[in-house]
């Protein structure tokens, strides 16, 4: 497809040929959705599981079998698309165990109906079931004693 680079190219009437690569649009769009998409998921999946193996297990094995599709694959926009999706299946895996970590310190909020999340939140007094994330911004830095009486329910 030829597309005229300026306004001045095109009154001489000589256009550039360029070819349009839908390549950095799948890119994007698909590391924004899985990125999304898995944080979202990692939040309620590690919320909700009992024991974190089996998720953790099957987000590696979804994650190597995403890229070796990708690797297989001739289609550019595919193998793109499927690459990026297996990676951040594999970080999904590694997230979720750093998501418990952020509900023993605090950082998340644990789920009481969890017995996983109960056992968490008799063992280290940082664990809490309130939502930090769920405040009004204020402008400043805010204390951790104040932080609870800011957050709306």
């Amino acid at each position: 497809m030829s597309i005229p680079l300026s306004p001045r190219e095109r009154n001489w009437g000589e256009g550039v040929n360029m070819e349009i690569n839908p390549l950095g649009l799948t890119a994007a769009l698909t590391a924004f959705l899985a990125i999304w998409l898995g944080h979202v998921a990692v939040r309620k999946v590690e919320a909700e599981a009992r024991d974190l193996r089996i998720p953790i297990l099957i987000a590696i094995a979804l994650g190597l079998l995403t890229e070796y599709c990708s690797l297989i694959t001739d289609h550019l926009s595919l193998k793109t698309a499927l690459g990026i999706l297996g990676v951040t299946l594999l970080w999904d895996a590694f997230e979720l165990h750093r998501q418990e970590n952020r509900v023993k310190h605090g950082h998340a909020p644990a789920n009481p109906n969890n017995p996983r999340h109960a056992k968490i939140l008799a063992e280290h007094s940082t664990a809490t079931t309130l939502d930090l994330l769920k405040r009004n911004p204020v402008g400043r830095p805010v204390p951790p004693d104040e932080a609870p009486k800011l957050i709306h329910h």
